[in-house]
């Protein structure tokens, strides 16, 4: 197969926590058997690269390290063992297991001890091209090499777009999955940001009925758009005016008041509390976003009302095939919630996602020509 000499690559390392992001260069080194070789077309800036990067979250491999896990792109090269992946447009799955151990083996590869995060383990998506484990890289369909071509049946769609099927989409997809969601079903999502939007959309598209808590207005005013049929702004009515208003609705649409399901994704203390007060007989809370704060709750109140509460960790690469088809279908919306920036203003899109002024899913998108206008600046 290729592994071709080239002169290398650039991408936006993290030297310190807070420290500003350094433009480097890195080798092309020759690739190993199980590894391929990635063109990034996007990269998706999520708050775990925020939590890197500003909030004293470790990475697993010690810095320096290129972020960026939430990758679309093209095959260039490959290691023996992927030869025929050369070529392809694909999506990276934000966790990617090594297929082999005991824990892969019992269907459980989100916990694989020996997977590999880009961003976290590895060099990651923030740069032109990312040296990646193959086994699991999703092919698309209809992809070819020029990342701004038109894809499926959705306009605008193209491969730097589903750079967010890698973790914003999946995580929220995995997550409505293993609930056990269904018609008729009542969801609740706390959190109408990246991971939480999508957890709305997929909701709604398996049938149930959306209730949306943000304390951000625009987000709300939006929501319908996620198909969130209920909204309300948690700060500005007490916790048990919350549950009351969200079981009125139930009843009003003629949905059971057990059963309840609770995503909690808006990673804040504050989220997480309400979706703990949000309880009923028989609810699922799913835990899908993170964050380093603390809440105290009642933790009898899993066993008083015969509940459960799971965590989510990203997305088995099996799911992939099925997201993507129902996004390139146009059954999950990724285009209008999507903004498209070149990499080379990496900075200004994190900050915005720190301050959550980012209205929509930042994708960063190198640009040979940004790049080199960088260079030479």
């Amino acid at each position: 197969m290729g592994n071709m000499e080239r002169a290398g690559f650039v991408g936006y390392e993290m030297s310190a926590a807070g420290a500003p992001l350094r433009r480097v260069e890195r080798p092309l080194r020759r690739l190993e058997p199980h590894e391929a070789l990635v063109r990034v077309a996007g990269c998706g800036v999520c708050h775990t690269d925020v939590g890197f990067l500003f909030d004293g979250v470790r990475t697993r491999r010690p810095l320096p390290l290129i972020l960026g896990h939430e990758i679309s792109g093209v095959v260039e090269d490959a290691g023996a063992n992927h030869g025929s992946l050369v070529g392809s447009a694909v999506v990276v799955p934000a966790v990617l297991p090594c297929g082999e151990c005991a824990l892969c083996a019992a269907g459980r590869p989100t916990i694989c001890r020996r997977q590999v995060m880009p961003g976290n383990d590895c060099d990651g998506g923030f740069a032109t091209h990312a040296i990646l484990p193959g086994r699991d890289l999703c092919r698309v369909p209809g992809g070819d090499g020029n990342p701004d071509e038109p894809l499926g049946a959705v306009a605008g769609l193209t491969l730097r777009h589903l750079a967010v099927v890698a973790d914003a989409v999946s995580t929220a997809y995995q997550a409505v999955v293993r609930s056990g969601l269904g018609s008729g079903d009542l969801a609740i999502v706390i959190g109408l940001g990246g991971v939480g939007g999508y957890a709305a959309q997929i909701a709604a598209e398996r049938g149930a009925a959306v209730v949306g808590l943000d304390v951000d207005t625009v987000r709300l005013e939006a929501s319908a758009t996620s198909g969130v049929r209920f909204a309300l702004n948690p700060a500005s009515l007490p916790s048990r005016e919350i549950k009351t208003r969200i079981a009125e609705f139930a009843s009003g649409i003629g949905t059971s008041n057990t059963g309840w399901t609770i995503f909690e994704c808006s990673g804040t203390a504050a989220g997480e509390k309400a979706a703990w007060g949000l309880l009923v007989p028989g609810a699922t809370l799913m835990v899908v976003g993170f964050t380093l704060e603390s809440v105290e709750v009642r933790l009898a109140n899993l066993m008083a009302f015969d509940a459960r509460a799971l965590g989510n960790w990203g997305c088995t690469p099996a799911l992939y095939p099925e997201i993507l088809e129902k996004v390139l279908a146009g059954k999950i919306d990724v285009v209008s919630h999507t903004e498209l920036r070149p990499l080379a203003r990496i900075e200004s899109a994190l900050e915005d996602v720190r301050a959550r002024t980012a209205r929509r899913r930042l994708v960063l998108t190198p640009q040979e020509s940004v790049d080199r206008a960088e260079a030479s600046a």
